[in-house]
């Protein structure tokens, strides 16, 4: 299985509308593509960072799952968040592989 993890750093006056579009609205559709088993939205508590960090994590069962998200859904996901929310965040992208 496949942990992709979204790390995000929101200016604090972005980050509680951020945070509701989220959990009504992204969220929701990237679990609708069909491509993530579970997801999970955390807030980075002793961050170094100025503003508001959070992780949106999603697991993929399979790495195939995750390739194909990520070439047909998330470059217009990507590009919703930027329009929303342009020029008040920086993220960056990791996949993890879980060990058993």
């Amino acid at each position: 299985m496949y942990l992709y993890n979204v790390t995000l750093i929101l200016d604090d006056a972005a980050a509680d509308e951020w945070q509701q579009w989220m959990q009504e609205s992204h969220i929701p559709e990237v679990m609708a593509t069909g491509k993530f088993i579970s997801n999970r939205l955390l807030r980075v508590v002793d961050s170094p960072n100025e503003g508001v960090t959070f992780c949106a994590q999603y697991v993929a069962e399979t790495i195939e799952d995750y390739e194909s998200y990520q070439a047909n859904f998330a470059p217009a996901l990507q590009h919703e968040l930027n329009e929303r929310f342009k020029d008040r965040y920086v993220a960056f992208r990791t996949l993890m592989e879980y060990i058993d």
